[in-house]
């Protein structure tokens, strides 16, 4: 607004002095190049006006109507993450080395993690994957892998995995921290609770419910262990029930 006053101010002196410049040139008082220079000065001046004036429309002003606020209107909803500037500060876009503000629409949130080198092949785009925020640690929230980064870190031997993630009641905020578990295995196999299994040594076996008060004691080859559960990658088959609780008691039974 204040480029515009300028701009209004001189070119009403340019235009005064193209005017008498013209009034000499008529009565001779003045060489021809003056007034070519006085009216050169008075269309400069009268085209940076024009821009001025282009330049406060395009902002939504009024010229005529000067303001010290700017009212600007983002293109969606959102909310602010960050504010760069204070009350009563003035800033110009261009010269600002920070945005004045961030405002983002965070219905959906982007949940960024570190898979192994070791367990790529285990992790691709669109696999579904849970997160689990320390805000809220009896809660989880499912989402789906949008992208897998395709360099290494020298230093932590990882790749960066993004997980897309529903924000209702914008409950997940940025920054916030917490863990990705991604299920997945190369063989088919089956999910039994961790205290479904008993170990000696380095062989695993599990109790088959028979019925009429019989188990049977089968050795299992075990794929992967998670939290709290064991993929089973042979040994059982689906529709076999499992002693879930107690096993070790059932340690002398025999194999019938």
């Amino acid at each position: 607004m204040a480029d515009f006053h300028k701009g209004l101010a001189d070119n009403d002196v340019k235009q005064k002095q193209l005017a008498r410049a013209q009034d000499l040139l008529d009565h001779h008082a003045i060489a021809e190049k003056d007034f070519q220079q006085a009216l050169a000065d008075a269309d400069t001046a009268k085209a940076e006006l024009e821009a001025a004036r282009e330049q406060i429309l395009v902002l939504g002003m009024d010229p005529n109507h000067p303001t010290s606020q700017l009212r600007v209107a983002v293109p969606r909803s959102g909310v602010v993450l960050d504010v760069n500037a204070a009350q009563g500060e003035f800033s110009k876009s261009l010269d600002a080395p920070m945005p004045l503000c961030t405002i983002a629409d965070i219905t959906t949130v982007w949940a960024v993690g570190d898979v192994y080198e070791k367990d790529l092949r285990a992790v691709k785009s669109g696999q579904e994957a849970t997160v689990t925020l320390n805000a809220y640690p009896a809660e989880t929230w499912k989402g789906r892998i949008s992208m897998v980064s395709d360099t290494v870190d020298p230093v932590t031997r990882t790749l960066h995995v993004q997980v897309v993630l529903p924000s209702q009641n914008a409950r997940v905020k940025p920054a916030m921290f917490g863990s990705i578990r991604i299920l997945r295995s190369d063989s088919q196999g089956i999910v039994v609770p961790a205290s479904a299994v008993v170990r000696e040594g380095e062989d695993a076996f599990i109790f088959v419910d028979k019925g009429n008060g019989k188990y049977e004691r089968r050795s299992v080859k075990v794929a992967r262990t998670f939290d709290s559960s064991v993929e089973i990658e042979s040994g059982i088959v689906a529709g076999d029930k499992v002693v879930s609780e107690g096993a070790l008691l059932l340690r002398g039974a025999s194999q019938d």
